[in-house]
């Protein structure tokens, strides 16, 4: 298990994320944004809008999603 936390992945808090995966820690982060959407925080409505964006066009974010895959690898095991 890894931790990231919202920040690391783009956002505005340090709500931490825990997964065996960067994608496990990815969704998590995807729901936690969707929580936040829904609830009108604003200040976690960028970070939203930049997943929304992403997972419309995966192929144009593949860089993003490299990068937080090789982060996720480098972090130590909780």
């Amino acid at each position: 298990m890894k931790t990231m936390t919202c920040r690391q992945l783009g956002g505005p808090c340090d709500l931490a994320h825990r997964g065996e995966s960067a994608d496990d820690v990815i969704n998590a982060q995807d729901q936690h944004l969707k929580e936040a959407e829904k609830a009108g925080d604003a200040a976690h409505q960028p970070a939203r809008d930049d997943m929304k964006s992403r997972w419309r066009h995966p192929r144009k974010s593949l860089g993003w999603y490299k990068q937080m895959k090789a982060d996720f690898a480098a972090l130590p095991e909780d």
